[in-house]
């Protein structure tokens, strides 16, 4: 899908997160293309830049830059039972409360409960152990 986004950040493989709108876009005529079709707190990738740029009082040096995005892929540890390479899944975080090292890679930016995602690659289990004791498999996911 095609965004906008500032000059100095328009390098492809950058991902980086929507995080929304300012006010100051609200009137802007390049909206549509450069925040409606992107959808809040999901990691997208730069996979395209593009030569066009536009006026932007909000980015720095006031440019933006056309590129193509997609959805980033996402890696988080789930139980090792539903980690299998090419099935699709629902993600459901595991239940914990624990302020632990993988807090971050149970509950990954980006990623949604009720996501529905495709397992596209196992990276198998991690060097640390989960405090919890869960069995736990690091796996990228699409969706």
């Amino acid at each position: 899908m095609i965004t906008l986004i500032g000059t100095s950040l328009a390098v492809e493989g950058l991902e980086f997160i929507h995080q929304g709108s300012s006010s100051q876009c609200e009137n802007c005529r390049f909206k549509n293309t450069c925040i409606d079709n992107l959808e809040e707190d999901r990691i997208y990738v730069i996979t395209e830049v593009k030569d066009t740029q536009h006026p932007c009082p909000i980015h720095e040096g006031g440019k933006v830059r056309v590129v193509n995005v997609e959805r980033a892929d996402v890696e988080v540890l789930i139980d090792c039972k539903r980690a299998f390479e090419g099935s699709n899944v629902i993600f459901k975080p595991n239940e914990c409360d624990l302020d632990c090292s993988i807090k971050d890679q149970c509950f990954p930016e980006g990623l949604h409960k009720e996501d529905r995602c495709k397992i596209i690659k196992n990276m198998g289990k991690p060097a640390f152990k989960c405090p919890k004791g869960l069995n736990l498999c690091l796996v990228r996911l699409k969706f």
